[in-house]
């Protein structure tokens, strides 16, 4: 119960900042202008939403609540990631999304960003391409955290299922973390996991 109340407060306070936040301070992006991505690169962000706070708590040792793959589109850089909450349009649901490098990094979503990159150009590029396909696909959000079901994804799933297919995994999917939060009973991976890989270097924090 002292692990709930805990979650509670933090809900209660990342919604308070969250409105105060958005009130007095236009949308921006805090990604660094100059900041060359690449395919293949893995996008971190934290953000103050209820949701990220969430994944905080069940993640101690991250500073990230949130990843993302970085993909060409038609020569343009995206990244796909995928989210619960964030509709593009109404009755939008839940899925795999591709969001230009400035909308997943506006602060609306983001306090603080990191990119790391894999140490191999062509399996980057080749999970970089999945990913999308996973995009065109309308694959669904997974809600059920479940690592064992590939038709819907949660983000560190995606990123850990799009390299493992591309003959690299990241990280084993059996170090996944027993989470027990409200809402989510779940084995799941976390952010911290991705970003702790030896194949990813880290290229930069802001």
């Amino acid at each position: 119960m002292r692990h709930v109340r805990y979650v509670i407060i933090l809900v209660v306070l990342a919604m308070t900042f969250s409105s105060c936040t958005q009130k007095k301070n236009p949308q921006t992006c805090i990604l660094p202008k100059g900041c060359q991505l690449r395919a293949g690169d893995v996008v971190f962000r934290r953000g103050g939403g209820v949701t990220s706070y969430a994944v905080l708590v069940a993640d101690p040792e991250g500073n990230y609540s949130h990843v993302g793959i970085v993909a060409d589109s038609a020569g343009k850089k995206i990244i796909i990631h995928a989210v619960p909450g964030e509709p593009d349009y109404q009755g939008d649901s839940d899925r795999v999304k591709a969001d230009t490098p400035e909308h997943f990094f506006s602060t609306l979503y983001a306090s603080r960003g990191a990119i790391c990159r894999h140490k191999d150009p062509d399996i980057a590029a080749k999970a970089s391409k999945l990913a999308l396909q996973m995009f065109r696909a309308h694959v669904l959000f997974d809600h059920d955290y479940n690592l064992k079901d590939t038709t819907q994804m949660y983000c560190t799933e995606l990123l850990a299922y799009v390299y493992s297919r591309a003959g690299s995994p990241l990280v084993s999917v059996t170090c996944g973390h027993d989470i027990n939060l409200p809402g989510i009973h779940a084995r799941c991976l976390l952010p911290s996991d991705i970003y702790k890989s030896a194949l990813l270097k880290h290229i930069i924090s802001f």
